[in-house]
């Protein structure tokens, strides 16, 4: 059985934040949001995004970074982060079943004593020219390695 959770870093947008609530209630993961938000976490945009899955899931919320970092090393669980300044592609990367699959935020990623502590930092490739996938799309797709991964058979 996989404890991945999912991890907002002071989220923007709240349709973004909605969609990845939604696809974590429907996997079974926990999010932890990392505050301040960028919006009232009760924002009728939250809401249609998430529909009425919000309901169903599994919502820790951090009152800032540091308190998130102290519970998550007491918990001894890694951090994974999405970052356009990584070297691994997500598809490379060893993934593990209690792994926090940390996101930045849609303006601004993470600060860099964020990225820098961070247990691994992963890529999705992209085309030259291109900035960035949507941070939903992104969740969506490194999430799946990860459980992909975590729930392979050991060898």
């Amino acid at each position: 059985m996989t404890d991945l959770r999912i991890a907002l870093y002071q989220p923007d947008i709240p349709g973004n934040t909605g969609t990845i609530l939604r696809l974590a209630a429907c996997l079974g993961l926990k999010v932890d949001l990392i505050e301040p938000a960028g919006f009232v976490l009760s924002d009728k945009n939250l809401k249609r995004a998430g529909m009425d899955y919000l309901a169903s899931v599994a919502l820790v919320r951090h009152v800032n970074f540091q308190a998130f970092d102290d519970w998550r090393r007491s918990e001894n669980r890694r951090i994974v982060l999405a970052s356009t300044n990584a070297a691994l592609p997500y598809t490379e990367a060893c993934y593990r079943p209690n792994d926090i699959l940390l996101f930045g935020r849609e303006s601004a990623g993470v600060p860099d004593s964020v990225h820098d502590g961070a247990d691994q930092r992963v890529l999705i490739e992209m085309v030259d020219g291109q900035r960035s996938i949507n941070v939903a799309m992104s969740a969506a797709m490194i999430v799946g390695e990860a459980i992909r991964q975590v729930r392979l058979p050991s060898p």
